[in-house]
């Protein structure tokens, strides 16, 4: 397990660990870095504005964090192997780990994990067993984050998926100046 003070460190530095194919823990720093914005910039969609207008899904916090994190490493690639599982299970424990889950009919349809430290939520991988649950998890992420005025989500690195949020990327040494701006705010994700 690679431990809490550790992951906490290296991600107040704009680090964070993946594991590679031979399970061996390697850590990034992505030039350019990747942040959804938190104010305007954030786009949703407008067919998922209709889903989320529908109430189609249940959001809970932290309520099934193992299952979530377990759910994000059910796919071909991925780098989530035991070693990471374990570790942010001890940061969820340790109250900086977080998952937003959205539930259907009672079940785990879809949901999303990721750290938060100061203002800053690091999010680190999402899944769906249901269309736009993951979507959905995204959407009160930010909602969650806005209203307890977290000032950065990063998402790591762009991907289409993200591109249609207006997800924005932005040189390392910039990321580490708004880092280092928001790091130590008073933000609590949990109540």
């Amino acid at each position: 397990m690679i431990p809490p003070e550790l992951l906490i460190q290296a991600y107040r530095g704009g680090a964070f660990p993946m594991a590679m194919e031979n399970g061996e823990i390697a850590w990034f720093s992505p030039d350019p870095r990747a942040l959804i914005p938190l104010d305007d910039g954030f786009h949703v969609p407008h067919g998922l504005r209709r889903v989320v207008k529908k109430r189609l899904f249940e959001i809970r916090i932290n309520t099934a964090f193992d299952e979530v994190l377990r759910g994000c490493a059910r796919r071909a690639e991925t780098w989530i192997n035991d070693e990471i599982l374990a570790s942010y299970s001890e940061l969820h424990r340790l109250g900086h780990a977080h998952s937003v889950e959205a539930w259907r009919d009672g079940q785990l349809a879809g949901g999303l994990y990721g750290v938060a430290i100061g203002g800053a939520f690091f999010g680190e991988s999402m899944f769906h067993e249901v269309t736009d649950a993951s979507k959905v998890a995204l959407h009160a992420l930010v909602t969650r984050l806005r209203e307890k005025e977290f000032s950065l989500l990063d998402t790591q690195w762009a991907t289409p998926h993200l591109q249609s949020f207006g997800v924005m990327e932005i040189p390392r040494a910039a990321y580490r100046r708004l880092l280092a701006g928001c790091i130590d705010a008073p933000c609590r994700f949990s109540d």
